[in-house]
């Protein structure tokens, strides 16, 4: 199984490759195909809309085909779709490609993370996020060195290379997992389907879809706006903004393989608790009027905090809701943390064009306000039907 989870790692920098990249280039992007700036919202919804579509479906097609084969396809649609952003001569052209990376984005985040949560200890579900962080990490650093000489178009083709290499390493490696599942791991073969209209009647499922939603919206509104911000509050120009981003996700990285490494010490819950202190504190103190540099590293923070609040509540998902429900469970979770991709961008969009961008630090406390509210409402059911497993 070691082979197998080095596979797996490399798997999810696949996915965090293309989640980034619209994100820095779009301060280039909008202006050279003549569209508003609000103009990306259109694409994070459909990217993000694929994506729950997937989440949804996920559990039929991977039961149905494995996880393996799932994941391999799923990473290769990604790939196409990034050489096909590198190309399009309009606006217009991206937005079908937009439903091919989420739909292959959603099945790959929620088949590798039950694989994991069912196979791995917490340790290995925060290192396997944290390889996302160093995929959401190396694409915008691609993409400012790309701005400063190819232009925004090279950086998606820089991406496509990574990407098309690591679905090539998947389609190889398929032979390992079919060993894998053979020796022993039957529990992705016992997996109880349920719809998502059954699932809601569970009071506890539907509350953590909502810290999935939050936590999610949380980072994306950083991921899809913080470069923007800068750039047009804090008069960095797009290269820098793009650095300022990069610097946000090397934070969410390094937030997550810190919680790894402290797992044996620290349990999931309190890594849970310290992340949203952390976030609490930076989003606050982000609020004043202070230099550039300082949002800066309130960004770090803030990917620093909520980067571990997301893989440790997926790795409770076995826990929290029975092994034989947790690949159904999954993708509804996949599904609903894109659902907060989808709506946090148009909404931050709206409201800064009501207000204008000087409010974008304020959305930041309100989400995070929703976020530790909701997990402190979960907590507490957890404690009434005796789950709070606080030894995980």
């Amino acid at each position: 199984m070691a082979y197998l989870l080095v596979i797996v790692y490399i798997a999810f920098i696949s996915l965090g490759i293309p989640d980034s990249l619209i994100g820095s280039a779009w301060p280039s992007v909008y202006t050279e195909l003549n569209v508003p700036v609000e103009a990306v919202s259109c694409v994070t919804l459909l990217i993000s809309g694929s994506t729950v579509l997937s989440g949804f479906l996920s559990s039929g097609v991977i039961n149905r085909f494995g996880t393996a084969k799932v994941t391999a396809v799923s990473t290769a649609m990604t790939a196409v779709a990034m050489i096909g952003f590198s190309f399009v001569p309009s606006f217009w052209m991206m937005l079908p490609l937009a439903v091919v990376l989420g739909l292959g984005a959603g099945a790959i985040d929620a088949g590798l993370n039950n694989f994991v949560a069912l196979h791995f200890k917490a340790s290995h579900m925060n290192f396997l996020h944290c390889f996302y962080g160093i995929g959401v990490s190396l694409s915008p650093y691609l993409m400012s060195r790309a701005l400063a000489g190819a232009g925004w178009r090279g950086g998606y083709r820089y991406a496509f290379f990574f990407q098309a290499a690591i679905a090539l390493l998947l389609i190889v490696s398929i032979p390992l997992w079919k060993k894998a599942v053979s020796n022993g791991s039957e529990e992705e073969n016992e997996q109880t389907n349920r719809s998502v209209f059954q699932l809601a009647k569970i009071p506890s499922v539907r509350i953590v879809w909502l810290i999935m939603l939050a936590t999610n919206a949380l980072e994306y509104t950083c991921g899809t706006w913080a470069s923007t911000y800068l750039v047009t509050v804090k008069g960095l120009s797009p290269e820098v903004g793009a650095i300022g981003l990069t610097i946000y996700y090397v934070g969410m990285a390094l937030g997550r393989f810190v919680s790894g490494a402290i797992s044996a010490k620290v349990k999931t819950w309190k890594r849970i608790w310290l992340g949203c202190g952390i976030v609490g504190v930076a989003v606050i103190a982000m609020l004043l009027p202070l230099s550039k540099e300082f949002f800066i590293a309130g960004l770090f923070l803030v990917g620093f905090g909520n980067g571990s609040v997301y893989p440790n509540f997926i790795h409770l998902t076995p826990h929290n809701f029975g092994k034989e429900l947790s690949q159904a469970i999954m993708g509804t979770q996949i599904a609903f943390a894109y659902i907060g991709v989808m709506l946090a961008p148009p909404m931050v969009s709206l409201i800064c064009r009501l207000f204008g961008m000087n409010v974008y630090p304020i959305i930041l406390v309100a989400i995070t306000a929703i976020m530790v509210i909701s997990i402190t409402s979960f907590v507490l059911l957890l404690k009434k039907q005796g789950k709070y497993h606080t030894e995980i």
